[in-house]
């Protein structure tokens, strides 16, 4: 990545600490990026590739107003801090939010590994509805507070256990391992989540944004806002100008092409109008 990939990366997401790899510096530009850059899935709802090369990523979601999924987010942000110093390593996952218990899932998750001085931290800002606002350590049976939910890490074995705690419950988000995983493994995941009719990147759309009041979700035409307060009633959008509205103006995502869209929408989502 190049310094001026950096600058532009760092006016995209409203950072303008020191650049430094340490803790505070981390935890600055976990809460910052997901804040600025809306987890979205509008490619592979839309039929177009998901390309994962960091020049693809830069123009996509740094210069071109747009958000993206796991893979090119924390691909990008594996780049930003490599760039700063930072030993960082990839890793893969299962999801579970929303299994039921004992499902065996593929590993089609990304989150990094970041080694510092102190310790081993985790990082993810690119897990849609619960995408984490803060770092963790690595450090298993610890509560971790982050300026939205509550985060511990359980452990079995070699396989840890993301969960966070929703109202008094709490829940599994994925499973992982500390193997270090590649491009290509990425590549890999990305070409079946992108493309395959069973995928529900392609199935349905998604976005995903947290503020410093709550969290914003959007799955198809429903709504949806949680703050610190508690949940609100979701909201039905009832027309294509209305999501694209809410991705615009929400969700901050921008060049939306409103014909695709509404084709999507309609034989996706069952959405006429």
């Amino acid at each position: 990545m190049q310094a001026s990939d950096l600058d532009s990366y760092f006016r995209r997401i409203g950072y303008s600490g020191r650049r430094r790899a340490d803790l505070d510096a981390l935890a600055a530009l976990h809460l910052a990026h997901p804040v600025a850059i809306s987890f979205e899935n509008l490619d592979p709802f839309l039929a177009r590739p998901v390309q994962l090369e960091l020049t693809a990523l830069l123009d996509k979601l740094v210069h071109g107003g747009r958000g993206g999924y796991c893979f090119e987010h924390n691909l990008l942000f594996k780049a930003v801090l490599e760039a700063l110093g930072f030993k960082v390593f990839g890793l893969a996952a299962r999801v579970l939010w929303d299994q039921p218990e004992g499902t065996i899932r593929p590993r089609t998750h990304m989150l990094l590994r970041v080694e510092l001085d102190d310790g081993t931290y985790l990082a993810d800002v690119g897990f849609g509805v619960l995408t984490l606002t803060a770092p963790l350590r690595l450090e298993e049976g610890r509560e971790q507070e982050t300026p939205h939910e509550t985060f511990r890490l359980d452990r079995h074995d070699d396989t840890w256990l993301m969960r966070a705690r929703i109202g008094g419950d709490w829940r599994a988000l994925y499973s992982f391992g500390l193997e270090e995983h590649f491009q290509v493994d990425y590549e890999m995941s990305n070409h079946f989540l992108s493309t395959s009719p069973e995928s529900r990147f392609v199935r349905s759309l998604m976005a995903a944004r947290p503020t410093l009041d709550g969290r914003y979700t959007l799955h198809n035409t429903r709504l949806r806002f949680h703050g610190r307060a508690g949940s609100h009633p979701p909201r039905a959008l009832s027309s294509v100008q209305e999501v694209e509205s809410a991705l615009r103006d929400i969700f901050g995502i921008q060049a939306v092409d409103s014909a695709a869209l509404a084709s999507a929408l309609k034989d996706k989502a069952g959405l006429l109008s």
